[in-house]
């Protein structure tokens, strides 16, 4: 089997080491993308230190993935040699279960959707991004439309996707008042993307540094939710607030400020499970989902809508050799807005 150089972590909480790994040869339905850039996702670090359950170590880490295609499979009819590809949270899935012929595969009922990284595949763990070459199988690809640079791509494949799938499912749109909670990796791709569909749009986070950021991505509004008046002037004023945070939150505060038949979604994880505060569902008819990521269709239809709209991630470029520090760096906060690890200098 081919080999490829890759960074990973050999214990939770090791610095990565570069190493070699094995990639499967290219089998008739299968694309080898060269990776180019691959971004950091806070499940990467969730998952590489051990902090949601079990891991298999060492980990190769990633699932914000872009590059090109290299080589396709004799079979392969929805991808060429020398096109932009990427690789999301996931690279398999049974294919036939309702979930999976409905186009979400992520909600896989039948051994459930196979990890780009910390998944198991014909016998054998699955490694991600933080790798030189990637193969996957044509169904698990998705096209990087021309209008989008790849490394401002690579965050669409989770962060873009996790927030363009509770807005567009909940309707966010012209007319609706839409809040997001957080500013960050998650947070950001929110805001451009609601204001990209037309809601009106509200920065729900802890102060305003990041105001005028979020002014420039799209946001109308801006509120710390630090400031006691926050919560009093915008009660019942939001049709949906998507929460990125991954942190305990008085959630019958933020419940209040949903209009009757409102919905709250929820795509950060905290580890410690949240009380459900139920009269501020019941009183006002309120909604309080979760949201994951979206199946390979509607991943697809995020990238292109990103590129009619001329939406990407901002982000941070990094070598190889800085990705501890950006880890400890996406833990304090310290990032505008997302870590991208270009994979060009792997062999520096």
């Amino acid at each position: 089997m081919p080999t490829v150089t890759a960074y990973a972590t050999p214990a939770a909480k090791a610095p990565f080491e570069r190493t070699t790994i094995e990639r499967r040869e290219v089998g008739p339905k299968d694309v080898r993308i060269k990776v180019a850039f691959c971004g950091i996702c806070h499940s990467d670090i969730h998952t590489g230190r051990g902090e949601w359950g079990e891991t298999n170590y060492p980990l190769v880490p990633g699932h914000e993935i872009a590059g090109v295609v290299e080589e396709v499979g004799s079979d392969v009819s929805k991808f060429k040699v020398g096109e932009h590809a990427g690789v999301g949270c996931m690279v398999s899935s049974c294919g036939h279960c309702e979930q999976c012929t409905n186009g979400e595969e992520q909600f896989c009922t039948d051994g459930g959707m196979v990890g780009t990284y910390g998944g198991e595949l014909d016998g054998k763990p699955t490694d991600g991004g933080y790798s030189a070459e990637i193969v996957v199988d044509e169904n698990y690809v998705l096209h990087i439309p021309d209008g989008i640079s790849l490394d401002e791509a690579a965050p669409l494949l989770c962060a873009g996707i996790t927030l363009y799938s509770p807005l567009n499912h909940f309707g966010a749109g012209p007319g609706k008042n839409v809040a997001i909670v957080g500013m960050g990796g998650l947070g950001h791709m929110g805001v451009k993307i609601a204001h990209a569909m037309g809601a009106e749009v509200t920065v729900l986070s802890q102060t305003t540094a990041k105001e005028e950021d979020g002014k420039k991505f799209g946001a109308d509004h801006y509120y710390a939710t630090k400031d006691g008046d926050t919560f009093k002037k915008l009660r019942g004023s939001f049709d949906l607030i998507v929460n990125t945070v991954s942190a305990q939150l008085p959630m019958q505060r933020y419940l209040s400020l949903l209009k009757p038949r409102g919905a709250m979604v929820n795509v950060g994880a905290p580890s410690e499970p949240m009380e459900v505060p139920a009269f501020a569902l019941i009183g006002g008819g309120k909604t309080w989902a979760g949201s994951q990521i979206g199946g390979i269709k509607e991943t697809q239809e995020m990238l292109d809508f990103c590129a009619e709209h001329n939406i990407g991630a901002t982000i941070e470029t990094i070598r190889p050799d800085k990705i501890d520090e950006a880890w400890d760096r996406v833990v304090d906060s310290d990032v505008r807005y997302r870590f991208v690890i270009d994979t060009s200098t792997f062999d520096d």
